[in-house]
């Protein structure tokens, strides 16, 4: 891996992605707008929002950051872009990190964008610091990145990538503990729900809206990043240089 390489890939992202405003506002306000959807469509229930509100800045994130990472990193492939790269000194490592670290960019400005609205427009009240809220939505922004990317090195057509979400998205949404407390689901299905990141995501969103502190908060958090660098791991592992 050189680091000269990643930034540079990382620049380039960026650049493309400046000239593709429907992306940008894909990832900076479409997250906001679904917040804003369900705080008013539960704004005549007391408590309603300020239960799920908290999640669901966890889920948005993560599924905007999917969709929109697996099919731009697919178009590099079906373009060619990729294989002409391949050809220079630059690795698969470089060219999968420095895609996460362009996301990992447009993340962070997400997150202060879709934390600040929940909290300053929509009335989400937490008792825990905003700066975890925000912590917690660009981790969540980055794992949904990080399994784009691993997505898209499967995927052969963008169709295909969006059918990825019933297997990586989906059981996770199910499952994450959104609907139902993990620890009152049968025992199977809580199991299940061990292994899936998304549950840690959640459950440190709900610490901290909770008002918890240490590792109630940070212990979860750094389950998420382990797994957001093992499916970065592998999908620089299984990255193909182009879309037969």
């Amino acid at each position: 891996m050189n680091g000269r390489r990643l930034f540079a890939t990382a620049g380039r992202v960026l650049s493309q992605l400046r000239h593709d405003p429907r992306s940008i506002a894909l990832m900076l306000i479409a997250p906001s707008l679904l917040v804003g959807l369900f705080a008013w469509l539960f704004s005549d229930q007391d408590g309603v929002f300020d239960r799920f509100g908290g999640p669901i800045l966890a889920l948005f994130p993560f599924i905007v950051m999917f969709l929109i990472t697996s099919i731009t990193t697919l178009r590099e492939r079906k373009s060619g872009t990729l294989e002409r790269l391949m050809t220079t000194p630059l690795a698969k490592a470089d060219f999968i990190l420095g895609y996460a670290v362009a996301f990992g960019l447009m993340a962070l400005l997400q997150a202060v964008i879709t934390v600040s609205f929940a909290v300053w427009v929509c009335g989400l009240e937490t008792e825990g610091p905003l700066w975890q809220l925000g912590l917690v939505a660009i981790v969540d922004a980055l794992l949904g990145t990080a399994l784009g990317l691993l997505a898209s090195a499967f995927a052969q057509t963008e169709f295909q990538a969006v059918q990825f979400m019933p297997l990586l998205v989906f059981p996770q949404i199910i499952l994450g503990g959104l609907f139902m407390p993990r620890d009152q689901m049968p025992e199977v299905l809580h199991a299940i729900s061990d292994w899936l990141p998304l549950s840690y995501a959640i459950d440190t969103i709900n610490a901290v809206s909770a008002g918890e502190e240490g590792w109630d908060v940070f212990g979860p958090l750094l389950i998420v990043v382990a797994f957001m660098v093992g499916a970065l791991v592998l999908a620089s592992l299984t990255l193909r240089r182009r879309t037969a």
